[in-house]
């Protein structure tokens, strides 16, 4: 039988012996070595013993709720889906239009994407919270043509009202997400998927490309990520039949800021536009479409008709300048976004292209200076920052290239991490 294993003797080792395992009495006095209590000793042998199980306990404990953090999909769903809506839409028939969906973002603010709403003189939403209910749709608080959103102001209680709080940070490229909609009027349809790509749109942003399934009825949709945050807003865009599964990136919300109410009425009479400032606008349109679907080649022609009519818009400029970037055509990027910048001498986003064009062209220094001008124009966004880091870093100016990552960390630490990430190469 293997003998029990017994504990030393703490207070002999203490004086340098190692002696059989007792109790420690006064005879401790005779043979030199301190008095040790019976309380000091039994304090010292269960804190050795228990220190290790106590610290074992609080490390499942604190996976247990790590893992209780990290929610299934049905629990995330179940969870985010009474912020959603459908989002119905009447002519002056009061006929059936098309339908969409939408979320709150504010109580009695619903945001949705502006063509499922284009047209019509009526709308209402309906919620998905128990057997939900329908409100009628006051008008809009504010547009965003460009990016295709539109804010209702929804006539309900307040209390009946389930914002959902927006992302902060971009999605990773193979992130897992799921979006929440009303496919072909089937209101509540969840689908999810993986992020295959994030591209930029100027003057618009982010487009995330997913593979969750998309159909008529999705626009306006709100893309979460697994932790129940909106990443985006659903558009469906349509290339030789297919539905390309797109959203905007959230920041684009973000920055909807409230106008004077505007009827559906007043909205769809709104045409102030000469013709030749519409056609060109049309042309304008198609060009953003093929940049969402990453079809530069198809966008720039878009882009140059857009031009040839109504050559005085800069958005138009900048446009033309990004898709010869991304034909390696440099110079003559450089040139159409100086023209931007004739037209609007203030454009933080003309000067911001203006220096990746330079990059580019490996003219680093020129590239300096216009990323300069992009961050004094708009002190609050952090691309000239991160720009400037990999430009001074291009010239062998590390010291510089930290100066930018002090910046930049107070205004995004993601994009700061890229930053250092380079910098530390």
């Amino acid at each position: 039988m293997r003998a029990a294993t017994s504990l030393p003797d703490l207070s002999a080792r203490r004086c340098g012996a190692l002696t059989t395992p007792k109790i420690p009495t006064n005879q401790g006095a005779a043979s030199g070595c301190p008095q040790t209590s019976v309380y000091s000793f039994f304090k010292e042998v269960m804190s050795r013993r228990i220190i290790p199980q106590l610290a074992l306990a609080l490390f499942v404990f604190t996976t247990a709720q790590v893992a209780r953090a990290q929610e299934s999909l049905p629990d995330l769903v179940r969870r985010v889906k009474p912020s959603v809506v459908s989002v119905l839409t009447f002519d002056a028939k009061d006929q059936p239009l098309i339908s969409g969906s939408g979320f709150f973002v504010r109580p009695g603010e619903v945001v949705t994407n502006l063509h499922v709403i284009n047209g019509a003189r009526r709308v209402e939403i309906h919620t998905l919270e128990g057997k939900g209910r329908t409100y009628p749709v006051a008008g809009t608080l504010a547009v965003d043509d460009e990016a295709d959103l539109a804010l209702l102001k929804v006539e309900l209680p307040a209390e009946r009202s389930r914002p959902i709080s927006l992302a902060a940070a971009l999605p990773e490229e193979g992130e897992q997400v799921f979006l929440i909609g009303n496919p072909l009027r089937l209101e509540g349809s969840v689908s999810a998927g993986i992020v295959s790509a994030v591209r930029e749109v100027p003057d618009v942003g982010r487009v995330i490309q997913i593979t969750a399934p998309v159909s008529h009825g999705n626009s306006g949709s709100p893309l979460f990520n697994m932790r129940g945050q909106v990443i985006g807003i659903v558009t469906v865009k349509v290339t030789n039949g297919q539905n390309i599964n797109l959203a905007l990136a959230a920041a684009r919300i973000a920055n909807l800021r409230h106008a004077q109410l505007i009827s559906f009425k007043d909205l769809a009479n709104d045409k102030s536009t000469t013709q030749p400032e519409g056609l060109a606008e049309v042309w304008y349109r198609g060009g953003l479409d093929s940049l969402w679907l990453g079809n530069y080649d198809n966008a720039l022609g878009y882009f140059e008709t857009a031009a040839n009519r109504n050559p005085r818009r800069p958005e138009t400029w900048i446009q033309i300048g990004y898709c010869k970037v991304k034909q390696g055509r440099n110079d003559e990027a450089i040139r159409a976004y100086q023209r931007a910048l004739q037209l609007r001498p203030n454009s933080a986003e003309a000067y911001n292209k203006l220096g990746d064009a330079h990059y580019y062209a490996s003219r680093f220094n020129e590239a300096i200076q216009a990323y300069k001008q992009a961050a004094r124009l708009r002190p609050d966004q952090p691309e000239a920052y991160y720009n400037l880091g990999l430009a001074y870093l291009e010239i062998g100016d590390r010291e510089s290239a930290m100066a930018q990552s002090r910046l930049l960390e107070t205004i995004d630490v993601e994009l700061n991490k890229k930053l250092l990430a380079e910098i530390q190469r």
